[in-house]
């Protein structure tokens, strides 16, 4: 199983591509194929068909998944996209941690 240093319910920032450097809340994650949905980013352009009679169709834009490597989690202390780091905590086992300040993620 792979994993990916993001959660959904985290707020992260883009990196890389058309929507590079916009913020949003991580809306679905997908570990097996290291890809997510990002609130509001990577738009596209879907045609879809009315299903139902009475239903209509035509083209709606929807979010598209996008590779995890392209997102930095960002920190809810200092407010920069940030790598993450480990450590071990006495209550909670892992904690993800800020790398630039040391705060640690809920």
């Amino acid at each position: 199983m792979a994993k990916v240093h993001v959660k959904t319910g985290d707020t992260v920032m883009i990196i890389n591509g058309k929507d590079r450097g916009k913020k949003g809340k991580v809306m679905q994650v997908a570990p097996k194929e290291g890809k997510l949905i990002v609130e509001g980013c990577n738009i596209v352009s879907k045609h879809v068909k009315p299903r139902k009679m009475g239903e209509a169709g035509g083209i709606i834009k929807a979010e598209s998944a996008m590779y995890a490597c392209k997102v930095q989690l960002v920190c809810p202390k200092c407010d920069e996209a940030t790598r993450v780091g480990r450590i071990m905590d006495d209550k909670n086992g892992k904690m993800r941690v800020c790398k630039k300040c040391g705060a640690k993620f809920e």
